[in-house]
């Protein structure tokens, strides 16, 4: 295993990476520098775009383009002429509330959480979010609320079960989750964190063995799950306290890529690890990820 910096430019809060298997680019945002990145790891070319708003996610659109969480709307960005298109807003009533995390499903529903005021890391409005999903037809539906920090999802291979996390809940949820309709149902807590210190669990991937792999912002590490047996399987250090996603990508979905912040840290924490805020990639894991999936609308 090795773990190394693929992309050596720090941002505040990167967050939220995506593989796009189709151009073979990897999507991330920077939430408190309000841009979404697409970088290609062959060139080494990084495209940025600005966003008027803290942006949560970002995930690639079947009809060209992406489909972003930002602030408290759903938006098509065009990478021809950067122009972000809103298409519906949330949570009218909380004008402190933003987007977090988001991910699509197999049917191409696009899933995203919001949460309140964070004015210092994972210190936030309590239950202040929701999750909601963007369907394919543009129309938004909430799937729960009282939420604090809405954070990682992934899903099964065969598509029976969605996993979740709410970062201050210190667990994994999965919930019963049917394709054909998008709804969940029996929830559950199938792994645990230890609540007795400031590490939080933030956004996560699945692999191909249906392991779950969490960014444990506050630590410096990504830790492989198992969501069956609640086991924690092994740990992968990050030269970055603050973690905050990852993603497998690559031609054979083999690399790992990591995005970490640097959010309130003091100049001497950075000076200790000035890569905080990089993105990271960690190869030799002898595991391959699930493709991550484009929005259908």
């Amino acid at each position: 295993m090795a773990v190394s910096v693929a992309v050596d430019e720090p941002g505040l809060l990167l967050e939220g990476p995506h593989w796009d298997s189709l151009t073979g680019t990897l999507l991330y945002v920077d939430i408190h520098g309000q841009h979404v990145h697409r970088w290609d790891p062959v060139t080494k070319q990084k495209d940025t775009y600005d966003i008027d708003c803290m942006v949560g996610a970002v995930v690639p659109r079947e009809s060209g383009g992406a489909v972003v969480a930002a602030g408290t709307k759903f938006a098509f960005l065009d990478f021809e002429t950067r122009q972000l298109n809103t298409v519906a807003t949330v949570d009218p009533h909380k004008p402190r509330n933003r987007f977090n995390d988001g991910k699509c499903d197999a049917a191409g529903r696009f899933w995203a959480g919001t949460m309140g005021d964070e004015p210092v890391p994972t210190k936030v409005d309590r239950k202040a979010g929701s999750l909601y999903c963007l369907h394919t037809d543009g129309i938004v539906t909430k799937a729960f609320n009282e939420v604090d920090i809405s954070n990682g999802l992934a899903w099964t291979s065969d598509n029976s079960i969605m996993y979740y996390i709410d970062s201050l809940q210190y667990s994994v949820d999965a919930f019963d989750f049917d394709l054909p309709t998008g709804t969940l149902t029996n929830r559950r807590k199938v792994v645990n964190f230890d609540l007795s210190t400031d590490v939080v669990p933030d956004g996560m991937c699945i692999d191909t063995d249906g392991k779950l792999w969490v960014a444990m912002f506050g630590k410096g590490q990504v830790l492989q799950v198992d969501p069956e047996t609640g086991t924690h399987l092994r740990s992968v250090k990050i030269p970055a306290d603050q973690t905050t996603s990852c993603c497998f990508g690559g031609p054979n979905l083999d690399i790992l890529y990591v995005t970490t912040a640097n959010v309130g840290l003091s100049a001497e924490a950075v000076q200790q690890k000035p890569q905080s805020g990089c993105l990271f990639q960690v190869t030799g894991l002898g595991t391959t990820g699930t493709p991550g999936m484009c929005y259908k609308g």
